[in-house]
């Protein structure tokens, strides 16, 4: 399934390529917005897979809101004007599509998109991590917890907590399944990094990690954890 988004400050142009959309199974268009301020907010938000997105908006172009954006989603522009053609190839482009939108060319487009399965990270992997205007670069040997915090994700590594913008559920398909572990909703913990393991209410368990901080189990976790960490 394909994440998608539109920014397109026609109303009309909206409803149109939503209605073109709902024909096809591989995309769920998770969110609209109709100017270039809301439409960053909605990709920080959503952290879709496509943007369908309208070059001349409002309050930017296309251009510059995507020079905005954290993410890099693949780009399939939407645009009454051929000018930009060449230089939308710059931006992570799928395709150009020109208005109005035929059925067939839409589908063209979406055929393009190749959405590949991204490798798993070992433990002698390396992250990079922007958080503001500051850079690091962890080794997720020495991660010991990705906690949620709103739209972004804590990284607890050595004496370091830069905040990562990406959810919890993408960061834990690219993890290595045995040496992290979804303990609940908001937490990735090492198992490498348990210092201590205590017996908590109605069945569950509350971990101490290496850095001090403690997290609750989920009592259908805890269950599991037991099972993955016994002989």
């Amino acid at each position: 399934m394909i994440r998608a988004v539109i920014i397109e400050d026609s109303e009309l142009a909206q409803i149109e390529l939503e209605n073109l959309l709902s024909k096809n199974r591989m995309i769920k268009l998770v969110g609209k917005a109709s100017d270039a301020e809301s439409g960053i907010k909605l990709i920080d938000t959503e952290i879709p897979d496509l943007v369908f997105l309208d070059i001349h908006l409002p309050d930017m172009n296309g251009f510059e809101l995507l020079n905005e954006i954290r993410q890099s989603p693949k780009v399939i522009f939407t645009t009454a004007y051929d000018e930009y053609a060449v230089k939308s190839f710059d931006y992570n482009t799928i395709d150009y599509l020109l208005k109005p939108i035929k059925g067939a060319r839409l589908e063209k487009a979406i055929s393009k998109i190749v959405l590949e399965e991204k490798p798993v990270f070992s433990l002698d992997n390396s992250i990079f991590i922007k958080d503001s205007d500051r850079y690091y670069i962890a080794q997720l040997k020495d991660v010991e917890l990705f906690h949620t915090e709103g739209n972004y994700t804590k990284v607890f590594f050595k004496d370091k907590r830069p905040l990562l913008h990406k959810p919890l559920s993408v960061i834990e398909e690219r993890l290595d399944a045995n040496f992290f572990f979804r303990v609940n909703r908001q937490d990735i913990i090492s198992i490498r990094h348990i210092v201590h393991v205590e017996k908590w209410f109605k069945g569950k368990l509350k971990l101490r990690l290496k850095c001090g901080k403690e997290v609750e189990v989920s009592e259908r976790k805890s269950v599991r954890l037991k099972e993955m960490l016994s002989f």
